[in-house]
């Protein structure tokens, strides 16, 4: 996989679900995710890695979940490169 896959499951212009698919892609070396909402997020299979912009690194495997506040800079920064991180990710 060249890219991330990102497909809309739900929403209704205040929630949506979305369902990511990542195979070795990270975040860009520089900048932050700074969304406007908070994002649920629950790792369905796979492994990743976050980090946040306050130097907490955060490992998540299959069955683990995080939620981030709206405004809290974070990035991926190592989703498995050998088999498919799939991701559940609520933005509310």
């Amino acid at each position: 996989m060249d890219q991330e896959i990102f497909e809309l499951l739900a929403g209704n212009g205040t929630v949506t679900i979305e369902r990511i698919i990542s195979k070795g892609q990270k975040s860009p070396e520089s900048g932050w995710y700074d969304q406007e909402k908070n994002e649920w997020v629950l790792v369905l299979k796979g492994r990743a890695m976050l980090s946040f912009e306050d130097q907490v690194s955060v490992h998540l495997n299959e069955g683990d979940f995080i939620n981030i506040p709206a405004h809290k800079k974070h990035k991926v920064v190592w989703t498995d490169p050998d088999s498919a991180t799939i991701w559940l990710a609520v933005h509310y």
